[in-house]
């Protein structure tokens, strides 16, 4: 009997030891998003900013950010926006996917963009140089700076 008990300890430890940690996994809710330039800062998807972010153990991500202050279109129609319309849902969202790796901590480590509303993104890599996102509990802080100079600050919250 204790022979079992110390096999399925040291499979349990094996186990626990073979995955590593990952500190991302999970769905994230977007609760905050803020440009920062010269001038301060606005908020970077409206006053209500509405998005998800989700990392999956088979280490794929997708995000999706939207500016919940847009109104409907006119027209029901998907592909029927005025170019105005349109102009204003490109400007105020952004969705891509792609994969992504952890450091031996759990830490992000870096994402490969596979898929974008903003076709100059598909096939990017970013590290941490370019993007970080930091986890504290049950918040990510998400932080990058545009080719124009200006920095993009987001929060997220896990959900439960």
């Amino acid at each position: 009997m204790a022979g079992w008990l110390l096999l399925g300890l040291l499979l349990t430890v094996t186990s626990a030891e073979a995955q590593a940690p990952n500190q991302l996994l999970g769905t994230w809710r977007m609760v905050s998003a803020e440009i920062e330039g010269e001038g301060g800062s606005i908020p970077a998807y409206g006053q209500r900013p509405n998005g998800m972010l989700v990392f999956t153990p088979d280490m794929h991500f997708v995000e999706v950010l939207t500016n919940g202050d847009l109104p409907p279109f006119a027209s029901s129609v998907r592909g029927g926006g005025t170019a105005e319309e349109n102009a204003a849902a490109m400007a105020g969202s952004i969705g891509f996917f792609g994969t992504y790796t952890v450091d031996d901590d759990g830490a992000f480590e870096g994402n490969s963009v596979t898929g974008s509303t903003f076709p100059n993104w598909i096939g990017s890599v970013r590290t941490t140089r370019e993007l970080q996102l930091r986890v504290e509990g049950d918040r990510m802080f998400e932080n990058f700076q545009r080719p124009d100079g200006t920095r993009i600050s987001i929060v997220f919250e896990r959900v439960r």
